[in-house]
């Protein structure tokens, strides 16, 4: 907010009087950003620890989508490895929550559960209601697919549709975990027949970023996986319409990174669409 000199309406001195204001406004927010990384990496702390710093998240971020946000960067570094998240028990005895290792779901997940509790066990009770399709941590009750999970799942809703008009966007008929050969792609004992449209990489503009909120998620399509019966390849969080940060197996940590640069490469773009989705707390 500046001064506009000259303007005859009077409208320079209202704002030359609220610019003192908007100044304090903006370097408040950065010295809170900056709270951020003063902290101890996440990687680097017991479960106490954790659970110590997690009250000063809500304190200092009582918006839920600033906390999302802040708790999003406080992971960028963090290792990266996939399929890390599990049940505790067979078939897949990883951790139910984890602030070690990430992949690029887990990231998502990871940063809604933490961001709306404040201990590491309340997080993890957070994590099953977030993670699995009925509160109870099984292999076969957990939300596998992004595609699902963002038609679904009250946590992550797909925006997709509302940013650009019908002729914009391509569609997909596809049954979810069935693969072209009839077989399941993971031992469920479930598909979804559905379908869902997406932006073509043609389609992605600057001025789609511009509609989203200031913390949304992107999933990034990948036709070749239609055979296998997934739609999306990987996933992230768009933040401030412009960077993304994920967890990347191209730089084996979690980055924070321009969105477009990421997408868009000299040999082509990296995938060939994209959805978006917004984010909810459980208790709206």
């Amino acid at each position: 907010m500046g001064v506009k000199w000259g303007m005859g309406d009077g409208r320079w001195s209202i704002e030359l009087f609220l610019f003192p204001f908007f100044f304090f406004l903006l370097l408040s927010c950065s010295n809170t950003n900056d709270w951020v990384n003063t902290l101890p990496k996440p990687w680097t702390l017991s479960e106490s620890q954790v659970s110590e710093i997690l009250p000063q998240f809500h304190q200092k971020f009582p918006d839920f989508h600033d906390r999302l946000k802040a708790f999003a960067q406080w992971q960028v570094g963090k290792p990266y490895e996939i399929f890390k998240l599990g049940e505790e028990v067979a078939p897949d005895p990883d951790p139910i929550i984890r602030l070690d290792v990430s992949d690029c779901t887990a990231h998502i997940l990871t940063s809604l559960a933490f961001s709306q509790s404040i201990s590491w066990d309340e997080a993890k009770e957070s994590m099953i209601t977030i993670h699995y399709k009925d509160g109870n941590p099984t292999y076969k009750t957990r939300w596998h697919y992004t595609t699902d999970r963002i038609q679904e799942n009250s946590s992550t809703v797909n925006i997709t549709n509302e940013l650009v008009g019908v002729e914009q966007l391509e569609s997909v008929e596809i049954i979810l975990n069935r693969k072209e050969d009839g077989k399941e792609f993971l031992d469920l004992g479930w598909e979804k027949s559905t379908s869902i449209q997406y932006i073509p990489s043609n389609n992605i503009t600057q001025e789609i970023l511009q509609k989203l909120p200031h913390v949304s998620g992107v999933a990034f399509v990948k036709k070749t996986y239609f055979k296998m019966g997934l739609v999306v390849a990987h996933e992230g969080m768009i933040i401030d319409q412009k960077n993304i940060i994920h967890a990347s197996s191209e730089y084996d940590k979690t980055v924070n990174i321009d969105f477009m640069d990421y997408y868009f490469r000299e040999n082509g773009p990296l995938f060939d669409g994209v959805l978006f989705y917004s984010f909810h707390p459980m208790k709206e």
